[in-house]
């Protein structure tokens, strides 16, 4: 290269701050565990941080892989489930709970060794999990409308709130006071007492159809939601549920958390993304689309781990890529 040109091109690398190095993706890709022998829909997961153990529901599979992520291998299975879609683990109580579709019921197991530890019949596709953060207790949404709390230690149910029809993502709010529940047959977020035991208010969303996934932030003052009809991430106030913003997104999403160390937002989606959103003080705007799998539309991110956990479905039989979960490390 002649000196004049290579002189221009480093000035104009100085001017732009190029590099030659492409700058580091938002997510990195760390590692993937494989699931052998899992065949369909992966639903949610769950974490054990003391124990760094997570739980994977495979509803496809009627089983629980147990992933130990000190070592990166399944170390433990759970069978004999009926779908499984929801899991929660109490770290308090140290129990696990499996939600099931199949058969309504609502599964605990110990947490030290994982053996049955009674359960409870809800009637009607159970489904996700929460721990409630004053009690303890675990929170579950059901059937054709209605969230049941239930007591680890006793494992019976000890309060029901009924809904307009059947939850899927929820929240509870920090207080343990509230819970946000995305009911999407009637395009709307239920806002529950939970103290009182009933519904206080639903916000609707004009236009917006099949909200699933739903997130809080830290300081409890915006809900992320995203929908799939049309693909939106919609931020709502969580106060009174006004509506902040509703943002063109990836499609197929099932699962969406708050990183509030880097002030971003994940959504994972089944058309084979994870959506990255950087949260600025005068709005959002989409830092990346970082591809996983197609199908991989749930996940969980665990702060306490800095890491981003997206579950990947095999593909149809006899391609023979396992199952897995994909490990990402949020770049800063």
């Amino acid at each position: 290269m002649p000196r004049r040109a290579a002189w221009l091109l480093a000035a104009a690398l100085l001017f732009t701050g190029s590099s030659v190095h492409a700058a580091e993706p938002p997510l990195v890709l760390e590692r993937t565990i494989a699931l052998p022998s899992v065949a369909g829909r992966i639903d949610h997961l769950a974490v054990d941080i003391e124990r760094r153990r997570l739980f994977v529901a495979e509803l496809g599979n009627n089983t629980v892989d147990v992933v130990d992520l000190t070592t990166g291998s399944v170390v433990r299975r759970l069978d004999g489930l009926k779908e499984p879609q929801g899991v929660g683990y109490s770290a308090a109580a140290e129990t696990l709970a499996v939600a099931n579709a199949g058969d309504g019921s609502v599964r605990l197991f110990r947490g030290a060794d994982l053996t049955p530890a009674g359960g409870v019949a809800l009637g009607d596709d159970a489904d996700n999990v929460r721990i409630h953060p004053r009690s303890g207790v675990f929170v579950v949404g059901y059937g054709s409308g209605g969230l049941a709390m239930i007591d680890p230690a006793q494992g019976t149910v000890v309060g029901r709130v009924a809904l307009p029809a059947h939850p899927e993502g929820f929240q509870l709010t920090s207080d343990g006071g509230r819970a946000l529940v995305n009911v999407p047959d009637t395009h709307e977020v239920a806002v529950v007492d939970l103290l009182a035991g009933r519904r206080t208010a639903d916000w609707k969303l004009p236009n917006l159809k099949a909200n699933f996934p739903m997130a809080l932030d830290p300081e409890g003052r915006v809900v992320a939601i995203v929908t799939r009809s049309p693909p939106r991430l919609v931020l709502l106030d969580a106060a009174s549920g006004r509506l902040l913003s509703a943002i063109p997104g990836c499609g197929d999403a099932d699962d969406v958390f708050f990183d509030a160390r880097r002030r971003r937002i994940y959504v994972s989606c089944g058309d084979g993304h994870v959506d990255v959103w950087q949260r600025l003080s005068g709005g959002i705007e989409r830092v990346a689309l970082v591809a996983t799998s197609p199908g991989a539309r749930t996940s969980l991110f665990v702060p306490a781990l800095d890491h981003l956990f997206v579950a990947a479905r095999a593909p149809a039989p006899g391609f023979g890529r396992p199952a897995s979960i994909l490990v990402f490390r949020p770049a800063d």
